[in-house]
């Protein structure tokens, strides 16, 4: 089973949209029930990275369907009808958004789940003496599954981290694509420790000229703007949505040359429709119609930020243009912060350039201590391995003892980044 060798440059089109104003964070947080919720109160959210805030769209979607469309979609009952309409949005909707199909985009449980089924169907359609390259800077979810392919007789080979930076090197990955016998490329867009942006346009035309198919991991990168996956030229995206403002479902793509090389994973007779290939489960009826709050929630900051765009695609790429500058511009203060502080060590880049503002820190005082101290100041983190245990090894670090973690979206207010710098400082001798 080999991928197609036509190479994909990833460009992003342009959003072709002018800018109304610049970025509106009064208007951007009264999106967020949670943000006038008196259980906030005092709290800033700073772990992002295990589950975003819902957005308003999302919650009013959900209750709906919950309130008045709770029976099973596609039967003859209006109700039933405006259930499976709006499933039926969700997928066409974010679909459109991520520049691909939409039958190539289906909901599952989770990503760890979508991503077990995956590694079923690639079992039983991988030749004899077939590779799989997977990265140890991954999330188990995007690790765990391939790497048990290695008992079924599947050549697994690892693509190795930088020890001391956590960087994933496409160089050392053409080593391990030479020999022409590797089926499938697994890595992270964004580790959820290492938080530095791997080129993945570069990293899947090297996969596809090696007559290997690419599997990217969003989860981490995301929520940070959703990405122009047919661009990218992944043959497979995941990513959570209820990391991206969302409801807990899994989002993953599977294009259509791939899809249809895979064996069924679903009932037999699901075996035509694309979208249910790959979802033995059936999907929760009610998380894949609120989903489509992810997209209302899109048009909605495009509309208040920019001229009008016909093209859902192109919104979604000016909107994902605007939080991250805007996150890139939070992120500046922190990191000039952490560079004086030579008893926190930070996991990737030093700079916002290049990396998500997920910053997990190596503190010389225990993890789980500094995330209680913190806590106490109004700053909700977390010290855990966030099942980064192989990239927390392979940079020398004791899972068992953990990172601190501090991520947010573009959500987040300065006054927040204020209030964690400050909290950092008076918890500097713990």
């Amino acid at each position: 089973m080999q991928a197609d060798t036509t190479m994909n440059t990833g460009a992003r089109p342009s959003d072709g949209a002018a800018m109304l104003r610049p970025f509106d964070l009064a208007f951007v947080r009264a999106q967020f029930p949670a943000f006038s919720d008196p259980a906030w109160a005092g709290l800033a959210h700073f772990e992002n990275a295990g589950g975003s805030h819902v957005c308003a769209q999302v919650i009013d979607r959900l209750t709906r369907f919950y309130t008045a469309r709770k029976i099973q979609p596609y039967g003859p009952a209006a109700p039933s009808q405006a259930g499976g309409a709006e499933m039926d949005e969700a997928r066409a909707r974010l679909a459109a958004m991520l520049g691909v199909e939409t039958d190539e985009l289906s909901f599952g449980p989770s990503s760890t789940a979508n991503t077990y089924v995956l590694a079923q169907a690639f079992l039983r359609g991988l030749e004899p003496g077939a590779a799989v390259v997977v990265s140890d800077q991954d999330h188990e979810a995007n690790s765990g599954p391939w790497r048990r392919m290695e008992y079924e007789g599947i050549d697994l080979r690892e693509w190795s981290v930088d020890p001391a930076t956590g960087h994933l090197d496409p160089a050392d990955l053409a080593p391990l694509l030479a020999d022409g016998r590797v089926r499938l490329v697994c890595f992270p867009q964004c580790s959820n420790v290492v938080g530095e942006v791997n080129p993945v346009a570069q990293i899947v035309a090297m996969a596809h000229e090696a007559g290997a198919f690419a599997c990217v991991d969003g989860v981490s990168h995301a929520p940070h703007g959703l990405p122009d996956v047919g661009a990218l030229g992944a043959d497979v995206y995941l990513f959570s949505a209820y990391k991206t403002w969302g409801p807990h479902q899994g989002v993953m793509v599977i294009r259509r040359e791939l899809g249809a090389k895979l064996p069924n994973q679903a009932h037999w007779f699901n075996d035509r429709p694309l979208y249910k290939r790959f979802t033995p489960a059936g999907p929760d009826h009610a998380q894949v119609a609120a989903a489509a709050g992810i997209a209302d929630y899109i048009d909605a900051l495009h509309a208040h930020h920019f001229a009008p765009e016909p093209d859902p695609r192109r919104r979604a790429a000016a909107v994902a243009g605007l939080m991250q500058a805007q996150e890139r511009t939070l992120m500046a203060p922190l990191l000039d912060y952490l560079a004086g502080r030579p008893d926190l060590r930070l996991l990737g880049p030093a700079r916002p350039e290049g990396r998500a503002p997920t910053l997990a820190l190596v503190p010389q005082a225990d993890p789980q201590a500094l995330a209680a101290a913190l806590a106490a100041r109004g700053i909700a983190c977390a010290a855990s391995d966030f099942y980064a245990r192989r990239p927390l090894e392979a940079m020398g670090i004791d899972p068992a003892r953990g990172v601190l973690r501090l991520s947010f979206l573009h959500y987040t207010s300065p006054a927040e980044i204020d209030a964690l710098i400050a909290a950092l400082e008076a918890t500097r001798r713990l």
